[in-house]
């Protein structure tokens, strides 16, 4: 039934004190307690990777990448020598002689202190990364290591005092935000299948992946290979079209952890990273495979490093 108008009459001049007191102050949403924890644990993980960036040894001191020939590869800081260290090194530090797959290690005769695995020695063979850790060479504050990259075997090389690590002062984030944390649900391939992997070197990895995750994006279905990570984790090297604007041109990392009973992941795009070509020439990263490149932008976690890459 119709209401009459003698009943609306009391309330009118309630009214229009309310209008004349002006309205209440809005008051702030508060954040969740689960918004704050996901903004503090990311936070840290962040601090953390700078912390790891800083190390004498992060990818910031890495200064130089040189591939071995057979036979005998001199090292120093002189010119001539075909593993060029900093100009702080001795002019001639040893010989890396290679036969084949085996690399061993030999001092010069000028007694330059030079200490292999943390023993002072005049010879010794050194192991590739290709079987975990590798044997380090130092010299003052250089230290050199081999790695194996399908077959060819090369000497990075790190300083302590690099002028890139002195000068790091930080990185650069989007803000932490909670939709970028997605749901994704993970789909094996059985058995694992091999997917091809590009590297700054300009070849090929053929690498094993044990499936791909699903996940809904900016009204989109979307989907990335994974590849192995550590115990209990996926890893993911994907691009997007933030790709050389807001993020490095490469690609970027994101580690997310293995899928539950109920095949459910999540992938916290706010953890995304850039791979340590973006700091340095010297590294050997993978590229994003065509598969993992992303239509969309996807503004969160590691912007651009803005202190560019040393040539």
């Amino acid at each position: 039934m119709r209401r009459s108008a003698l009943f609306l009459y009391p309330v009118l001049p309630l009214l229009l004190i309310a209008a004349c007191a002006g309205d209440p102050p809005a008051e702030e949403p508060a954040a969740s307690p689960a918004g704050e924890a996901h903004v503090r644990e990311v936070e840290q993980w962040r601090q953390e990777r700078r912390a790891g960036l800083e190390k004498p040894d992060g990818w910031f001191s890495l200064v130089g990448l040189f591939w071995l020939e057979e036979g005998d590869n001199t090292c120093g800081s002189d010119p001539s020598n075909a593993v060029r260290l900093p100009d702080s090194a001795p002019a001639s530090v040893g010989v890396l002689r290679r036969s084949g797959s085996t690399v061993a290690f030999e001092a010069g005769a000028n007694n330059v202190a030079v200490t292999v695995d943390g023993q002072q020695v005049s010879r010794a063979e050194l192991v590739t990364d290709a079987a975990g850790e590798p044997t380090v060479v130092e010299v003052g504050s250089i230290k050199l290591y081999l790695i194996d990259r399908g077959g060819r075997i090369g000497v990075r090389v790190k300083d302590s005092r690099s002028p890139a690590l002195l000068a790091f002062s930080g990185l650069e984030y989007f803000p932490v935000d909670p939709k970028w944390r997605l749901a994704a649900r993970f789909v094996p391939y059985d058995p694992p299948r091999k997917i091809a992997v590009p590297t700054v070197l300009g070849s090929i990895e053929e690498e094993p992946s044990p499936g791909a995750v699903e996940f809904q994006l900016a009204a989109g279905d979307h989907r990335l290979d994974v590849l192995p990570g550590g115990e209990g984790e996926y890893f993911i090297v994907f691009g997007d079209a933030s790709n050389g604007k807001e993020t490095y041109g490469g690609g970027r990392f994101l580690y997310a952890a293995a899928a539950d009973a109920a095949g459910k992941v999540v992938l916290d795009f706010n953890r995304a990273y850039n791979p340590p070509c973006a700091f340095t020439p010297y590294a050997t990263c993978p590229l994003p495979p065509r598969q993992n490149r992303l239509g969309v932008a996807v503004l969160a976690g590691e912007k651009k490093y803005a202190g560019g890459v040393p040539h």
